[in-house]
C-alpha cells in the first residue's frame, strides 16, 4: 500500500514538473515572438515602408498586383512575410500621410499588446514635418506575417480645434442652407395655386374670345345667307311677273304685284 502511494506521488510530481516546463516554454516562445515582432516593426518593416511611401510609381504598381504576387515580390526582394492585401493598404496609408509627416527620422517609443491571433505594435515616430503614430499588426505565429500597418500624423491641440471649428461651421452652414431651401419651397407652394388660378383665368378668357369670334362668324355667315336668299327671291319675283305679263298679253309688269313666293315640295 505504501509502495503504491509513493508511486502516485512521484507521478504527480512529474506531471507538475512537465506542466511547469511546458508553461515556461510557451511563455518563452511568446516572449520571443513579441521581441522579434517589436524589433521587426521598429527596424526592417518601418524602414522598408518608409523607403516606399514617396515612390508613387511603386505604390501604383503594387495595387495592380494580386495579393499573392505582392507577398512573393516582398519576400523575394526584402525577405519579409506580409499579407498581400494588408501590405497594399499599409503602403497606401504611408503614402497618403507622407506629405504631412515628411521623412521618418526615428522612433521615440513603442508599446506592444497581444491576443491569441495577433501581435500589435504601436510606435511613436518623429518626422521632418511632424510626429506621427505607426501601428503594425503581425500574425501571432512563428512567421510573424505583417497583416496591416498605418501611419497616422499627430496634430497639436490648436490644429485639432481648428479642424473641429471648420467642421462645425461646415455642418451649421449646411443646416442653414437646407433650411433656406425648405423655406423657399414652402413659399413656392403658396404661389403655385395663384399661378394655377391665373392660368385657368387666361384659359377661360381665351375660350371666351374664341367663342365670341365663332359667334360673330356664324352671324356674318347667317346674314350673307339671308341676303343671298332675298336676292334670289327678288330675281324669282321678276321672272314670275314677266311670265304672267307675257301670258296676259301685257306690255309690262307694272300692274302685277307678287305678294309672296313659296316653294312646293314634290
Amino acid at each position: 500500500m505504501k509502495k503504491r502511494i509513493s508511486i502516485l506521488a512521484v507521478l504527480a510530481m512529474l506531471l507538475c514538473l512537465t506542466a511547469c516546463g511546458k508553461a515556461d516554454t510557451v511563455s518563452v516562445t511568446q516572449q520571443t515572438r513579441n521581441t522579434n515582432a517589436q524589433a521587426m516593426a521598429e527596424g526592417d518593416m518601418l524602414t522598408f515602408l518608409s523607403s516606399l511611401m514617396y515612390s508613387a510609381e511603386t505604390v501604383e504598381a503594387l495595387q495592380e498586383y494580386t495579393n499573392e504576387e505582392v507577398e512573393a515580390v516582398i519576400y523575394n526582394n526584402a525577405g519579409l512575410n506580409v499579407d498581400g492585401y494588408g501590405f497594399k493598404n499599409a503602403i497606401t496609408s504611408f503614402a497618403g500621410a507622407a506629405d504631412e509627416v515628411g521623412d521618418i527620422t526615428g522612433v521615440i517609443g513603442s508599446e506592444l499588446s497581444t491576443n491569441d491571433t495577433q501581435i500589435i505594435v504601436t510606435m511613436k515616430v518623429t518626422g521632418t514635418k511632424r510626429n506621427a503614430t505607426v501601428e503594425m499588426i503581425f500574425a501571432n505565429d512563428l512567421f510573424l506575417k505583417l497583416e496591416s500597418a498605418a501611419l497616422n500624423p499627430e496634430y497639436s491641440f490648436g490644429e485639432k480645434m481648428k479642424v473641429a471649428g471648420l467642421n462645425t461651421l461646415i455642418g451649421m452652414g449646411t443646416v442653414f442652407v437646407v433650411l433656406i431651401i425648405i423655406i423657399c419651397v414652402i413659399s413656392l407652394l403658396g404661389i403655385v395655386p395663384k399661378l394655377q388660378e391665373r392660368a385657368e383665368a387666361k384659359k377661360a378668357e381665351k375660350n371666351a374670345t374664341v367663342n365670341g369670334i365663332d359667334k360673330a362668324v356664324d352671324q356674318i355667315i347667317a346674314q350673307e345667307t339671308t341676303a343671298a336668299e332675298e336676292e334670289d327671291d327678288t330675281e324669282l319675283v321678276a321672272v314670275i311677273a314677266a311670265a304672267i305679263a307675257a301670258y296676259e298679253g301685257a306690255t309690262g309688269t307694272d300692274g302685277f304685284v307678287v305678294r309672296s313666293v313659296r316653294k312646293i315640295k314634290r
